[in-house]
Parts: C-alpha cells; structure tokens; sequence
C-alpha cells in the first residue's frame, strides 16, 4: 500500500474507533439506569474544566485529524521538523512518529506539525539531491577532472541516471581547486553515509588511476631562536666594499 492509502486508514480507524467509544459510553450509562439529561449540567461544568485543562491534548487530536485528512503529510514521508530528519512511520490520533536513517525514532506532538514549518522532503517528488566536494592540485586539466568525477558518481546504483550527475567547478580554494559533485537518489529512507562512501571511494580510485593529486593544507613558518632568526633563514650579509678594508 501507497503512504496515502495507509494515512486515509489510519484515519478511518482513528474516526471510527473514536465514535465507538463515545456510543459505547453512551450506551453503557442508559444500561446502568443512569439519567442523562441529570448530568448534563455537571458533564457541562466538568466540560469546560477539562476543556481548558486538556486544551493541548484536544488541540493534538484534532491536529492528527486534519494531517490525515489534508493529507500534507503521509506515511512513508521524508520530512524535517525541529532540527529532526527522518521518515513517518506511523501517525496516531495525538503524535506522529519520525524515524531518522541511523535508527532514532521522534515522537512528534501533532499539533507542532500544523502551528510549525515543516519540510516535506518527499510531497511532490520523492528525489532526493546530495553532493560531495573534492578538492584537486591548480595544475589539473579540469576537463579531465570533470569527466572523471561525473563518471565515479554513477558507481552506486542508487544514484539516478536521469537526471544525470552534475559537476561543477564549486570554489577556488586555498590549496587547490574545489569541485562539487551533485546526484539524484529516490530512496532516501536508506541513508545517504553509506551512498557518499561509496562515490568517495570511486572517486579516490578514479584520481589515483590518473596520477591526479588530491592537495593538502600547506603553510610557510619561519622559526625564531633566541629572538633570532636561524642562519639557513637570516638574510645574507652584504658584500663588502673597498671602502670597509682596513688602511
């Protein structure tokens, strides 16, 4: 079953069950030989306390409804809120449940879903953009870096061939060029660490095969000793003239 078929059961049996339990109190209390319209004057009093005690609890339930009903989000959504990211699992009557790729699961108020922004990183197309950046020596043929690196990116089948990977030449920086490597995934719910991993590592290979190097930071130092600078560093001392010859 699709996310939206199983949000629209899942609000179904949330509406019926909770209609049940409302007729079954009902019935329950004629049973016993209990007056009703005797209480409907406590049940109001009792009503409107509740209501201002458990405003937040009936905010989270009504919530849950209209989240089913809208359909905005669904189960096997890709979604971020309050700094989380993870896939709906479940949405019950008062909370909606987000579990993360490395396994953590958030129990999320309904409510927050309605009053806070909510990325829903899968509600009109559930692709997926990620990158990687590589960083290669100023000499380099960047043509040749190009084609290399467009290449490594397909070495994961997870990775989309249409649209295609993309790189571009991302920064000019400190010690080297900076090259972005951007794809498209459809399967999100799978993580993305061991997808990176995967690519960085076709990449390596790729560079090395082509004797291409990857540069590392690299920073000039000069060393004072005793307030003086060391003889392989102390500028050389000016030729002497005919004029500094003793008489």
């Amino acid at each position: 079953a699709t996310g939206a078929e199983l949000s629209l059961r899942k609000a179904v049996s949330n509406a019926v069950r909770a209609l049940l339990i409302f007729v079954g109190l009902i019935m329950a209390l004629s049973a016993v030989g209990i007056d009703l319209t005797a209480l409907s004057v406590l049940g109001g009093a009792i009503g409107v306390g509740l209501g201002f005690g458990l405003q937040k609890l009936a905010s989270n339930y009504v919530s849950g409804f209209v989240i089913l009903a809208e359909r905005s989000m669904r189960i096997g959504d890709n979604v971020r809120v309050d700094n989380f990211e993870g896939r709906i699992t479940d949405i019950r009557a008062r909370y909606t449940v987000v579990r993360s790729s490395t396994g953590r699961e958030s129990i999320v108020p309904n409510e927050m879903l309605i009053i806070q922004r909510v990325e829903n990183l899968s509600l009109a197309d559930t692709r997926v953009w990620l990158s990687t950046v590589v960083s290669v020596a100023y000499e380099t043929d960047v043509e040749l870096v190009t084609g290399l690196l467009a290449e490594a990116a397909l070495a994961s089948s997870r990775v989309l061939r249409d649209p295609a990977p993309s790189v571009a030449l991302s920064a000019f920086g400190a010690d080297g060029l900076e090259f972005t490597v951007g794809f498209w995934i459809a399967d999100p719910e799978n993580g993305s660490l061991g997808l990176r991993s995967e690519i960085n590592r076709a990449i390596l290979k790729a560079l090395r095969a082509h004797k291409i190097e990857i540069p590392y930071p690299q920073r000039v130092m000069h060393v004072q000793v005793d307030g003086a600078l060391p003889p392989a560093l102390a500028p050389a001392a000016a030729p002497a003239t005919p004029s500094d010859a003793a008489p």
